[in-house]
């Protein structure tokens, strides 16, 4: 398939600039791949689809305040670095702007020099490989000087940072939220939880696999980047008791989807474990541990849409976006969800 298949217009003012509150309200299209049907909800109707014996998959990944914001030495020229994914101790690889002026051995400085990056090296993908240097705790130095890395089609400034956080995040690795979680408040998972449905908790941290543009013009050509994962035994065996129960596999988002297809195995057990995953999920793909899907509206050409056009089908895909947009929905990170089942 062509990358030019999965475009479509979307008019500039359906992309969510602010989420909603309380995080629940958000609107819910619930598409059902077995009649085809669909209907309009909001997500705090989220239980009424869920039964007994369900599990409900998250990905608890923290987003890391990422974005760095400083000045490249011997210039004071501007500089931008976005931290991917840890390598060594201090030892990252990042996106960086200017790319074309930060080359290796150039040294950017943030907050007066309380914190240094030296360029390294480039990556395959155009990144770079960032070694930082500071005084103190590198974590504390980041949550004082960096800004959460809000996507460029949000262009106005979130008031509180844990907005940008689901209220399940619990480790922090990401440069990118999960979004399809943020809807999620403590009392709705209560009543997740009370209408017999096992909340159960992976990892994947978000870097540039999620979002990274496909460029090719043939999707088989695109290659992921690598994004790590970690399924304890517990959630293995929670995830595996309720398929072997009769019980549907739903996953809150393409992270944790990606998380379960990679340790999945041909039978669709899921194995415990931690690794790195590279895994492209688009159509013709066969889903081996995931039932349903809780997620956003999604850019168009993008993985996370061929991967939503994998699970219900191209023209489904297509006519529940149409929908969507003509029901003026909310687009994007801050937007509202659809749930697939």
């Amino acid at each position: 398939m062509r990358t030019e298949d999965f475009y479509y217009d979307l008019p500039p003012e359906l992309i969510a600039q602010t989420p909603v509150e309380p995080r629940d309200h958000s609107r819910l299209l619930v598409c059902d791949r077995q009649t085809g049907s669909i209907a309009h909800r909001h997500f705090y109707d989220l239980p009424e689809y869920l039964g007994p014996g369900d599990a409900l998959v998250i990905n608890e990944t923290r987003v890391l305040p990422a974005r760095l914001l400083g000045e490249r030495a011997g210039t004071g020229g501007a500089a931008e670095v976005l931290l991917l994914k840890r390598l060594e101790r201090d030892v990252w690889e990042c996106l960086v702007k200017p790319g074309r002026k930060l080359r290796e051995g150039q040294e950017i400085s943030f907050g007066g020099g309380k914190l240094r990056a030296i360029v390294q090296s480039r990556t395959d993908v155009g990144g770079r490989v960032v070694r930082f240097v500071h005084e103190g705790v590198f974590e504390e130095i980041l949550d004082e000087l960096g800004q959460m890395p809000l996507p460029p089609y949000i262009t106005e400034t979130l008031a509180d940072k844990e907005r940008y956080q689901t209220v399940y995040a619990r480790q922090e690795g990401s440069a990118a939220a999960p979004t399809a979680g943020l809807h999620f408040t403590p009392t709705l998972l209560d009543a997740v939880r009370a209408a017999g449905v096992d909340v159960v908790p992976v990892l994947l941290h978000v870097g540039l696999g999620t979002f990274r543009p496909v460029k090719a013009e043939n999707i088989e050509e695109h290659v992921m980047h690598e994004e790590h994962y970690e399924i304890t035994e517990d959630a293995a065996r929670r995830i595996n008791g309720a398929r072997e129960r009769g019980g549907r596999i739903i996953c809150v988002g393409t992270t944790s989807v990606r998380t379960l297809e990679s340790a999945a195995d041909e039978r669709g057990v899921i194995h415990a474990g931690a690794g790195d995953t590279s895994i492209f999920i688009s159509p013709g793909y066969r889903f081996r541990a995931v039932d349903a899907l809780i997620t956003n509206f999604h850019l168009p050409e993008s993985t996370l849409l061929m991967l939503v056009s994998a699970l219900m089908g191209c023209e489904e895909a297509v006519r529940a976006y149409q929908i969507a947009v003509k029901e003026r929905y909310r687009f994007f990170s801050f937007g509202d969800a659809m749930l697939i089942q």
